[in-house]
């Protein structure tokens, strides 16, 4: 099993940043890849950005974020960030860090679907503010 904890949301002005954090451990040499997505109340999840999580620095994002968010990992602490920038008011939503196991089909072709995905954190709420 892998537990994801994920921190660093919060209230922000339209403009604004903010870097929100996602803790790995438990069976974290497992993991394949890490992702962030987000649900706004009356809306489905959505991806938002991925990352592999070893060897290539292989990164994919939602057209609604390119130029804006970043997202990173640190390996030794077993950390993904999401570095969002230029925040606007519809960037409002809980914000989820998942982890994926490896699987047969090429995650480029498959990033931005949930089911990829094994795990799960709790959330962080970013509130946009206009």
């Amino acid at each position: 099993q892998v537990q994801l904890v994920e921190s660093g949301g919060g209230l922000v002005q339209s403009g604004g940043s903010l870097r929100l954090s996602c803790a790995a451990s438990g069976r974290t040499f497992t993991i394949y890849a890490l992702a962030w997505f987000r649900q706004a109340p009356g809306k489905e999840r959505e991806f938002v950005a991925a990352i592999n999580w070893s060897g290539g620095r292989s990164t994919y994002y939602a057209d609604s974020v390119k130029g804006r968010f970043t997202i990173s990992r640190d390996n030794a602490k077993s950390t993904v960030y999401l570095q969002t920038d230029s925040l606007k008011p519809e960037d409002t939503a809980v914000y989820y860090c998942a982890a994926g196991r490896a699987r047969p089909q090429p995650f480029g072709n498959t990033y931005d679907s949930p089911q990829r995905y094994d795990y799960w954190g709790q959330g962080t709420q970013v509130t946009v503010s206009s």
